[in-house]
């Protein structure tokens, strides 16, 4: 060791004096072992935080996919027998969670064998309750309901998520992303643990439904947010995504948009639901606006004469966020509108052109639903 970390003079000159400083070779080899147990740590901290979030997504996989518990008669017995007042305290924390979930319930829901049915189950822990504690088949006919809902609710959730699957894969995205990213977004606030009993365990029904839910509201979310809209009321696409001939070179060049020929002062409407990221201006592009639409995706509106919005600002789908101009590069009034994902522009074409009808499609049926359910229970 002492041969790669030899004694070491360095000398200063200041003002006609010199200086001279020694390190010694226990110094150096103090300050390399220093240095790589630093790394060492950093290296292993790193190490442990992946291995935590793997294991953390591959059990929360597994709960998605696998049926959830059913507890049997003989358990639902021996806890109706030996505190029946605590029961009812788990039976009424339940049914304000189900009370608050009861909108988003129709009556379109049909079985899916990833969720368990507890049907059979239910019935006989019914029988068997109210012949041996009559007092307490009221509550076991309540909690039996109350598990039917949960069943039901969570094949709804399901089933929507499904269909927003199957619409984020015609339009070329991955909703594999779009839940990751959703999980990874800031959050917070007071703990309210999911239908806890009174020992601090969750029925895992009521788990497999929560875990339900909220990919059901992530992947509706990712579909809120990509492009839907016509960004101008212009009568024609003046220049495609794509290699074209550059109007003020004559070379061929990239075009990463859309442009949309329209009068000055015509207005520039947000394509998507998301938040305005960017008003200023850029070079080449003259005065922009930038939508972030999360999930990386991101939208663009150039040569802009006015702005309508401000950063910060939440948009939805159709709102007006600025006024067609020609500032920056541009050789007369129009719209440049770009769509980008993790800053990669991608056409925009198929977005405009495909997305109204396939989300259409999507939010058509839960839509059914809810009317049918409306006027099956004499609601307006």
């Amino acid at each position: 060791m002492r041969e790669h970390f030899p004694d070491r003079e360095f000398f200063m000159r200041s003002q006609g004096q010199v200086r001279f400083i020694k390190i010694s070779s226990r110094v150096q080899m103090g300050a390399a072992a220093l240095v790589v147990a630093l790394l060492v740590g950093w290296t292993l901290s790193m190490g442990a935080m992946a291995w935590s979030k793997y294991r953390a997504d591959a059990d929360r996989s597994s709960l998605l996919v696998r049926e959830a518990r059913v507890a049997t008669a003989q358990e639902r017995l021996d806890a109706y027998g030996n505190d029946l007042e605590g029961v009812k305290q788990d039976l009424i924390k339940r049914q304000e969670f189900l009370e608050a979930t009861v909108p988003m319930l129709p009556d379109d829901i049909r079985n899916d064998d990833t969720v368990s049915d507890s049907t059979g189950q239910a019935t006989e822990t019914v029988e068997k309750v109210g012949a041996l504690l009559p007092q307490a088949r009221g509550l076991a006919e309540i909690e039996a309901r109350q598990l039917a809902f949960v069943e039901r609710l969570t094949r709804y959730a399901d089933r929507r998520s499904k269909r927003a699957e199957n619409a984020i894969r015609k339009l070329g995205l991955d909703p594999r992303t779009i839940v990751r990213n959703a999980e990874r977004q800031a959050m917070g606030g007071p703990l309210e643990v999911l239908a806890t009993g009174r020992d601090g365990s969750i029925d895992p029904r009521f788990e497999r439904l929560g875990l339900s839910l909220a990919r059901m509201a992530a992947l509706e979310r990712g579909l809120d947010g990509i492009p839907q809209v016509l960004p101008a009321e212009a009568p024609m696409v003046t220049s495609s995504y794509g290699y074209r001939r550059d109007p003020f070179t004559g070379r061929a060049a990239m075009h990463n948009g859309l442009d949309f020929k329209g009068p000055i002062g015509a207005p520039i409407y947000a394509a998507s639901k998301g938040r305005v990221t960017f008003v200023g201006r850029k070079s080449g592009y003259g005065n922009v606006v930038e939508v972030s639409h999360g999930n990386g995706l991101m939208t663009r509106y150039a040569h802009m004469s006015k702005f309508r919005t401000r950063v910060g600002q939440s948009v939805a789908a159709g709102d007006i966020i600025g006024a067609i101009g020609s500032t920056g590069r541009s050789t007369g009034p129009h719209l440049h509108f770009e769509v980008r994902i993790n800053d990669r522009a991608v056409n925009p074409r198929p977005f405009l052109e495909t997305a109204p009808d396939v989300l259409k499609e999507v939010r058509r049926v839960p839509e059914l639903a809810r009317r049918q359910s409306g006027e099956t229970n004499g609601q307006p």
